[in-house]
């Protein structure tokens, strides 16, 4: 809970004055009902701590840092020379003054180069009040007893002149400053009771998040540098009122393990621990209210925990006895499933766990089951749990992130609460919860680079805090690849997943086909965004074309009898969408011969052969409008030394190479039984393979050179210029390097090629394996991954790393992410 206030203690203490050496006797000045003390050891130093923080120099343009700034801007014309405190109190509904009260001491002020300034002198119960206005901010101020009190508000400034004839000092508060770190450039106060109001200004109406009810006082010393904010201190919370923290009243904290079951790209994790169930459940029948003790059914559980993934959210019970949870969990079963080997339940009663753990867990449906060595975890979606058992399966989990190991070494190793986040988690957090002004100041960007986290050990009578906004700069280390999300259709899928580029953002999405010929548009975050149902299935790849040059991509395709071409928002552009007797297409082929968008869609279907401009107008002048026997794959267009090159595979082992206009440009001499594996250009010569395993090139000539290389006759291959892959039983041949794989059926080797750098896949759909590898013939970490078809990969959100996107199951797909 103590990470609901992490952001926004941050935002107070970021421009605040100076220092040193005073008694408690400041504390009589304190108004009774202030909500934030701040206790400033040694103001130089503190200055120069939050001036050289890079945390708060990227908040400098966030509304609330500007707003603070502004509020207590009069300070920095302030030299004290010892402990002071600065104090925010509310006057009326949500409006907040500040108290700064110092010992005096010569040389206070320091007005030097301020041109607009003056002065005006009041008296209130026999003490002198001074009003300045410095560049048309006013400020009050009085001197009692050698202490100097100064504040933006006259009102409150009278309010504390009145509690020094009274003084009346919360005890906790009391022992708690005198407990405070005075090494620390600054110490933080809060009243929870009084500080809801302080945090009401920034939360949202229906918020769940009360700061009120968390304990009584809170004090953190601040211990600020460069690369981090870290906030340690103690809370204190009344045995006689219900505060959160009370849940976990004379309860051993244990080892948070819910880092090793949570996937790589957990956005944030949350743990609760306990090492008696049956004391927590007693704290927690007296912070409910209830008269009637809870069942012992859950009395192994040790640990609950909370995974935040794609905006979804999986809850872990933690056990060191799993039978009763098993049987009751049986007994409210409505089916079952089984990915990767691990059983699925699907639960007919969700909202149990909400009223077990309350308030740990709340609004929560539990719909779906697994189990996990000792560990149950729920999610709403299916999908959430795939996920998540992907990972732990791969091993690729979250207590493997640098964001993690940098956590490791600021945090306790065993902690009663305990919450790790990213800037992502950050700002799904202030989404939810606080007002759209702070959600939209915070960009998860620019966080990018620190974690988030903080951490409660329940101890005597009060509980240790630890909070820290951590700058991530351990060593990246090797390589790893984890699922990033699953999404279940709604039909078996029937055609391979690929990416897409998003014209607005440049990033990826996916576009996939079922069985029941409806085509989906998946944004990078595995959200269905349209589906659109076609009347056939699509042939090939999809491709994209900006037909109206632009900017704007569409989707070009042909199905079994139509060519179409959608917009991004799945609705036809016309006029593409045209329908052929007969059906039968081959994959559209688009050939732009000179990169200006003036494309030519080339359509074949058995012998004849279509070509249209950006208009869906025959192209005039091309000459191949029919073929002597039926072509077999979808026309390829090649360009060497400035000539163009089109490549058309007949149905009689005949290879057409034809010029722009349809006339033939090499004539290819010798008939090639074809292999499934196309023409290529290799070495700046056309090059296939029959189905003997026979390499034919065909130079600019017409001279045909052939090689033996002894494959089977289902072998695979795919080419570049300069590099020729081969699949062959279960040895793929990388150039020189050859691999072998375990024994099964492996698709056709895909050459990829990203930032320069080759990649090669294959499947084994038998095996359910996906393999990556790099031009050297060296295994992608993690590889092979669970998956069943072939793959598509691109760096599909633009952050430098890649994904790879399968089928995974028979009605879903996988995203995978390469760290």
């Amino acid at each position: 809970m103590t990470y609901k206030i992490l952001l926004i203690i941050a935002l107070l203490f970021f421009s605040c004055t100076e220092k040193k050496n005073t008694s408690t006797s400041l504390l009589d000045f304190v108004p009774k009902d202030a909500s934030l003390v701040i206790k400033i050891n040694h103001l130089p130093g503190l200055k120069s701590e939050l001036k050289n923080n890079e945390f708060l120099s990227l908040l400098k343009t966030n509304t609330i840092y500007k707003n603070v700034f502004e509020t207590i801007k009069n300070i920095q014309y302030l030299n004290p020379k010892s402990e002071s405190l600065l104090v925010f109190s509310e006057l009326g509904k949500e409006n907040f003054e500040y108290l700064f009260i110092v010992s005096t001491a010569d040389g206070l002020y320091n007005f030097d180069g301020i041109k607009n300034k003056s002065e005006e002198t009041f008296t209130y119960e026999n003490n002198s009040i001074k009003k300045y206005s410095l560049e048309e901010v006013a400020f009050f101020t009085t001197t009692i007893d050698q202490t100097t009190i100064i504040s933006s508000s006259r009102l409150l400034l009278e309010n504390s002149i009145r509690n020094t004839l009274e003084p009346s000092i919360n005890l906790s508060f009391k022992e708690l400053y005198k407990i405070s770190n005075t090494k620390k450039s600054a110490t933080l106060f809060l009243n929870t009771k009084n500080s809801n109001a302080l945090f009401n200004t920034i939360l949202k109406e229906n918020s769940s998040y009360s700061i009120s009810n968390f304990s009584d006082w809170i004090n953190l010393d601040l211990d600020i540098a460069q690369d981090h904010l870290n906030f340690t201190g103690i809370s204190m919370a009344n045995d006689s009122l219900k505060h959160f923290t009370n849940l976990f009243k004379n309860t051993g904290a244990r080892t948070n393990t819910i880092a090793s079951f949570a996937p790589l790209a957990a956005e944030t994790i949350i743990s609760y621990t306990f090492d008696d169930y049956g004391t927590f459940a007693k704290n927690q029948q007296r912070y409910l209210d209830r008269s009637i003790p809870m069942d012992t059914l859950f009395n192994t559980v040790e640990e609950v925990g909370s995974i935040f993934l794609n905006g979804k959210k999986a809850v872990i019970l933690k056990t060191f006895g799993a039978e009763k949870i098993i049987k009751f969990l049986e007994e409210r079963k409505k089916g079952s499933s089984e990915y990767q080997g691990t059983e699925i339940l699907e639960l007919n009663e969700t909202n149990f766990l909400n009223e077990f753990f309350n308030p740990l867990v709340k609004r929560f449906k539990a719909t779906y089951c697994t189990i996990l060595d000792n560990a149950f975890v729920f999610s709403s979606e299916i999908e959430t749990l795939q996920t998540i058992i992907s990972n732990y399966k791969n091993g690729t989990t979250f207590n493997n992130t640098n964001l993690y190991d940098t956590a490791n070494d600021v945090l306790a190793d065993e902690s009663n609460m305990l919450f790790i986040s990213n800037a992502d988690g950050i700002s799904n957090v202030l989404k939810e919860e606080f007002t759209s002004s702070l959600f939209n100041d915070f960009k998860p960007s620019t966080f990018s680079k620190y974690l988030f986290a903080s951490q409660l050990v329940a101890d005597d009578n009060f509980y240790h805090i630890n909070t820290v906004i951590q700058k991530i700069e351990k060593e990246d280390k090797t390589n790893s690849t984890s699922p990033l999300f699953t999404i279940q259709l709604d039909n078996p899928l029937l055609t391979n997943p690929q990416f897409v580029t998003d014209y607005r953002t440049n990033k990826k999405e996916i576009v996939v086909q079922d069985k029941e010929n409806n085509l989906y548009l998946i944004s990078n975050e595995g959200k269905v965004l349209w589906k659109k149902e076609l009347k056939g299935k699509v042939q090939g790849d999809i491709q994209q074309v900006d037909i109206y040059k632009n900017g704007r991509l569409q989707l070009a395709f042909t199905t079994h009898n139509q060519f179409l071409i959608i917009d991004r928002n799945g609705n036809d552009v016309p006029p593409f969408n045209k329908t052929f007797e007969g059906g039968n297409l081959n994959p559209l082929a688009i050939f732009d011969y000179d990169g200006r968008k003036d494309y030519r869609f080339v359509i074949t279907q058995g012998q004849k052969v279509f070509m249209y401009n950006n208009k869906l107008n025959d192209v005039k002048g091309f000459k191949y409008s029919k073929a002597e026997q039926p072509i077999i794959a979808a026309p390829q267009h090649f360009r060497i030394q400035n000539k163009d090159y089109l490549v058309f595979q007949l149905a009689d082992g005949t290879l057409k190479i034809l010029n722009r206009v349809g006339d033939e440009r090499i004539k290819v001499s010798e008939k090639i039984d074809f292999s499934t594996n196309g023409v290529h250009l290799y070495n700046d010569k056309f090059s296939t393979t029959d189905k003997k395993g026979i390499l034919f090139q065909i130079d600019d000539k017409g001279n045909i050179g052939k090689t033996n290389l002894i494959l089977n006759k289902e072998h695979g291959m795919d080419a570049s210029n300069k590099h020729l892959v081969l699949m062959n039983d279960n040895v793929l041949k990388i150039g020189d390097h050859a691999i072998e794989l375990d024994l099964g059926v492996y698709s056709r080797p895909k050459i990829f090629f990203i930032r320069d750098k080759m990649f090669v896949s294959v499947s084994t759909i038998q095996n359910q394996k996906i393999y990556l590898f790099d031009s050297q013939g060296q295994s992608i970490s993690n590889f092979p991954v669970f998956g069943t078809s072939t793959i598509d990969l691109s760096d599909m959100d633009n952050d430098k790393k890649l994904e790879v996107v399968a089928k995974d199951m028979d009605n879903s797909l996988i995203v995978y992410k390469i760290y």
